[in-house]
């Protein structure tokens, strides 16, 4: 029988052993909770509704001429026209291979109630939607195709739990009452059940909308007809024992027939090799248990990059304590010896060996939960206000139960070998020389070196990967922005998500300009529709005076819609020609001011002004009265697109904005200040995403700033783990060799020939471990080339860096081994032992 007593006692007679190892453990362990739980959480949890490994994502990978909007929820590869989602949901075929086909998509929403507006995100869904997912409302009911059936037709609402018990406090009497989204009152017919936030992971939606009211919740819209307008996501429930390849082959049938003979003639100005391409398409099947969003996607590369991190640094830590307990080994062969001599069995020894381990592996994972949280506090420290608002980070239960298998695991990995060797002594050499040495001493001394070998290669690999996200990250901080983002702030404002209509909404937004100018410091105001650096991606075909499209040609650039002095206030200079006025409004001439990538693109040069372009295939009625220097657009790492940029104020249609403010004074002053305003001239409409633009340039590389902290602190600690391994393994090596040193120094070895000797061991082990790890480095690279900004993963630089580093660290640890084994006394080493 194992003892447990025992076990504990037995580790306590080491406390500093323990107390190193419990530390190593739990820094090793605890990093690979906090990467799990984010993993799980990001990943691998699935949706919660009933059996959700029967649903499936559609998408349908091809050409999608037309417009196309994609989002939070997915790629454009995934998104449907309206048309083609009813077809499908009418099909015979999906009807036998599916419970149901539901659509859905996010949008912008302003919801009111006892006057109380928020700005947030809502939920367009069709009548499938729910009952597709099997839920049950936690109050009232929810849709069902009933509330689904006309465009426009159905006023009603279904509102998140979420949304119902933190900002209406859970009142049941909210049934029934009339809710006010984006201006138009709807009654409340359901709340949705606990935990359930949609099928979108990153949203926190705060109401459910019928999809036939998309129209209504954004006037304007026309895509319930054109089926050249992709922007549903969909996704279904398998029925009854049908598989996904079953139901894939299946859906298709019904498919290729609306490809081919419905939409295919709807095409114009397509090549053949396109129209091919566009006749070719299928409808592709994915597991749908985790729902439909693009974090999936942009987080799994970091995720799973961090992740191996980690486990190399819980591969040292292993190693440490595998080298402590082989060196506590050594010190217990008589123990072992004398237990088998008296009849203990090798199985009640190897039980009781590794009983040790574990409980050590235990305390270690225990003191690991607590340092996943302090990770991902750091975690949490290095995103954006959104990010965290909108994902709860924080340690999971599965994250528990993997701690705990990983301490389990971790307990029979480190200490397997040191218990097969410990309970494997010669009994008599071992009981007759009284030393605690046996046979087996030199394979633990190779096993050992090896070890710590192996953590100098893991080492090596963790600080060039580390070296590479710091000089990525150093690359992107010092990126030309093209922008002066200092002294200057950003919110944006959507008053027709309030129930304005386009002329009231240029008057209220010609207000905001004018009372923002008036505040003091201020010395400029300006707005555009497109935020900069923010994410968002607005683009459009374009025809440009000279410049001949075919079939196939990329005429696409990107957009902006802004007001006058955009280009001062945001510090852009103007190369040629002017920036918009006051005067370009509307009934004036429609003019256009493009950057030098659109020159570049579009054959125009320098003389790009006075030149004409068009939107779509239409008359060239636009003049292009100004050329603008490239400055970023959507992201601080995305190469700068060709730009057009269109004044607002001649767009009847414009309802929402984002404002530029820059000050004289403080920044901070100033961004207390716009609430206030806001709330003068209508005190029911939110201000969205207001911070300083420094911030919001930092935001957009956020991920960047992550993963070179995080793999930056890792490195450093799986390099401090690996020295204490050295140490410790050099230390136990010369303590063994005590009685060959002092021979030696008694034939006349000097100081420096026994430093040597100790050093040599410590630069071979590093010269095979660096070179293994700057192989395995290059591996690591290769995986996360696509987290690098404008670096190879082969960086000379960082490679001989990092081989510096750790050469220094290995030194440093095998210095005082060194001195200690030059200062031995002969004398006292030949009556060693």
């Amino acid at each position: 029988m194992v003892n447990v007593k025992l076990a504990v006692r037995t580790l306590f007679k080491a406390p500093v052993i323990t107390a190193v190892a419990v530390v190593s453990l739990a820094l090793g362990i605890g990093a690979n909770a906090a990467i799990f739980s984010l993993f799980d959480q990001l990943l691998l949890r699935p949706l919660p509704v009933p059996n959700a490994e029967r649903l499936v994502d559609l998408s349908s990978p091809g050409p999608k001429p037309g417009s196309q909007s994609c989002g939070q929820a997915g790629e454009c590869d995934e998104v449907f026209s309206y048309p083609m989602f009813r077809d499908l949901e009418a099909s015979d075929a999906a009807r036998r291979v599916f419970s149901g086909i539901a659509a859905h998509v996010l949008f912008g929403a302003n919801v009111a109630y006892q006057r109380q507006t928020l700005n947030g995100e809502g939920v367009m869904v069709s009548g499938s939607y729910f009952p597709v997912l099997g839920l049950r409302p936690a109050l009232g009911r929810l849709f069902t195709p009933e509330d689904d059936k006309t465009i426009g037709g159905h006023y009603v609402a279904v509102l998140s739990y979420g949304y119902w018990a933190s900002k209406l406090g859970a009142d049941p009497s909210v049934l029934n009452q009339q809710i006010v989204v984006n201006g138009q009152s709807l009654t409340v017919i359901g709340v949705a059940p606990r935990g359930f936030e949609g099928t979108t992971i990153g949203a926190l939606p705060m109401v459910f909308v019928p999809m036939t009211m998309r129209a209504v919740m954004r006037p304007g819209f026309t895509g319930f007809t054109n089926r050249r307008s992709y922007w549903a996501y969909l996704f279904a429930r398998l029925a009854p024992g049908v598989s996904m390849a079953q139901a894939a082959t299946a859906i298709n049938s019904a498919y290729r027939p609306i490809i081919t003979d419905v939409e295919a003639p709807l095409q114009q100005g397509m090549s053949d090799q396109t129209m091919g391409r566009f006749k070719a398409k299928l409808v592709t099947l994915a597991d749908g248990r985790t729902g439909q969003s693009s974090m999936h996607s942009g987080s799994k590369i970091p995720l799973i990059f961090l992740f191996s991190i980690t486990g190399i640094v819980l591969l040292i830590a292993c190693a440490n304590i595998a080298n402590l307990l082989l060196a506590r080994a050594a010190s217990r062969s008589m123990e072992m010896a004398v237990r088998l001599s008296l009849g203990a069995t090798r199985r009640q020894l190897l039980g009781q060996l590794l009983t040790e381990s574990c409980l050590l592996a235990l305390m270690g994972g225990v003191a690991g939960l607590l340092v996943a949280r302090w990770t991902i506090g750091l975690i949490v420290a290095l995103l954006p206000s959104e990010v965290t608002t909108i994902v709860h980070f924080a340690l999971s239960l599965s994250a528990v139960w993997f701690t705990g298998l990983l301490s389990l695991g971790t307990g029979l990995m480190f200490g397997l070998f040191p218990a097969l060797h410990s309970t494997s002594p010669d009994l008599i050499s071992t009981l007759r020389a009284g030393t605690g040495k046996h046979s087996g001493a030199r394979s633990a001394s190779r096993f050992r070196t090896s070890l710590v070998t192996a953590q100098i290669a893991l080492s090596m690999a963790l600080l060039i990967s580390a070296g590479l996200f710091i000089k990525s990250l150093s690359k992107v901080s010092r990126v030309e922005l093209g922008i002066k983002v200092d002294n200057l702030i950003l919110f944006g404002l959507s008053p027709e998500l309030n129930g304005y209509n386009g002329a009231r909404s240029a008057v209220f937004l010609e207000r905001v300009t004018e009372e923002l100018r008036a505040l003091p410091g201020v010395s400029g105001v300006t707005s555009g529709m497109v935020p900069l650096l923010a994410g968002d991606n607005w683009g459009n075909v374009v025809s440009v005076e000279g410049f001949k499209k075919g079939p196939d040609t990329d005429a696409n650039a990107r957009f902006n819609a802004i007001g006058p002095d955009y280009f001062k206030t945001v510090g852009v200079p103007i190369l040629s020609g002017r920036e918009f006025t006051m005067a370009d409004g509307n009934g004036s001439p429609k003019v256009a001011v493009v950057n030098e990538a659109f020159a570049k693109k579009f054959g125009l040069g320098r003389d790009a002004v006075g030149k004409r372009i068009a939107t779509g295939d239409g008359p060239l009625d636009i003049e292009i009265v100004g050329l603008v220097k490239d400055a970023k657009y959507s992201s601080v790492k995305q190469e700068i697109p060709p730009q057009f940029f269109l004044p607002w104020r001649q767009d009847s249609t414009v309802g929402s904005l984002a404002f530029y403010a820059r000050t004289s004074g403080s920044m901070d002053l100033l961004l207390r200040s716009v609430p206030g305003v806001i709330a003068r001239l209508d005190p029911n409409l939110p201000v969205e995403r207001l911070k300083s633009m420094p911030q919001e340039a930092r935001e957009s590389v956020f991920l960047d700033r992550m993963i070179g902290t995080l793999s930056a602190a890792f490195a450093a600690l799986a390099t401090l783990l690996a020295a204490v391994g050295l140490y410790g393994v050099l230390a136990f090596s010369v303590a063994q060799r005590t009685r060959e040193i002092g021979v030696r120094i008694a034939l006349g070895a000097d100081i420096w020939r026994v430093r040597g000797l100790v050093l040599r061991q410590v630069g071979l082990m590093t010269l095979v471990g660096g070179t293994i790890g700057i192989a395995a480095a290059l591996g690591l690279a290769r995986v996360a080339r696509s987290l690098l900004y404008e670096l190879k993963g082969h960086d000379p630089m960082v490679l001989s860096l990092a081989a510096l580093l750790l050469t220094a660290v290995a030194l440093g640890s095998g210095y005082i081994p060194a001195v200690r084994a030059s200062r031995i006394d002969p004398m006292q080493a030949l009556r060693y032992e």
